[in-house]
């Protein structure tokens, strides 16, 4: 019965996606290139981050999330950052998106020890391209992309779920699988 829910669950996000007019890209894609003003728990960058500069060195996980100091996006980086070497070693870097601007991410990347860069799509364009955003309500839907070292769409999960361990796992796993 839980499987049935979640299965249905993440059909009711990917339909609001579509009516929402946001079409996110599939395993296989081109991952759509961006360049986002960013911040770290040192320092808010001078530079921005190129996601095609990064391609062909690692595995890059996009982590969309709706809002720093929010409960359930605390939970989503915390995880993330209490695995951070484990994803290092299956050769994974983590870039986190949300709408808030780079005093917000590095203050609180700061407060929670983050050791990954949290990058502000202020505007949401690169959340639109990537199918993660809910246009009514004004912030990005929680979402996950696993860009490979082509520069391909090698996983997502656009209904990642931070209530349990369940989606983490997933992914985990899709990065094991990722040559």
């Amino acid at each position: 019965m839980k499987r049935l829910l979640i299965g249905f669950a993440a059909l009711m996000l990917a339909a609001i996606a579509l009516a929402d007019g946001n079409t996110a890209p599939q395993v296989g894609d081109a991952a759509p290139d961006f360049n986002l003003p960013y911040a770290t728990r040192d320092s808010i960058a001078s530079d921005s981050l190129r996601l095609s500069a990064l391609v062909g060195k690692r595995n890059i996980v996009l982590a969309f999330y709706p809002a720093d100091w929010s409960g359930g996006c605390t939970k989503e980086v915390c995880t993330l950052r209490d695995n951070f070497s484990s994803l290092g070693a299956v050769n994974a870097d983590v870039i986190g998106i949300s709408g808030d601007y780079v005093f917000s991410h590095h203050e609180w990347a700061k407060y929670h020890n983050l050791p990954f860069r949290l990058a502000s799509d202020h505007s949401h364009a690169v959340a639109r391209t990537y199918g993660s955003y809910y246009e009514q309500y004004g912030f990005n839907r929680r979402t996950v992309f696993v860009v490979d070292k082509q520069g391909k769409v090698a996983y997502e999960d656009l209904a990642y779920s931070s209530r349990d361990s369940v989606s983490f796992n997933k992914l985990q796993s899709a990065l094991k699988g990722i040559h």
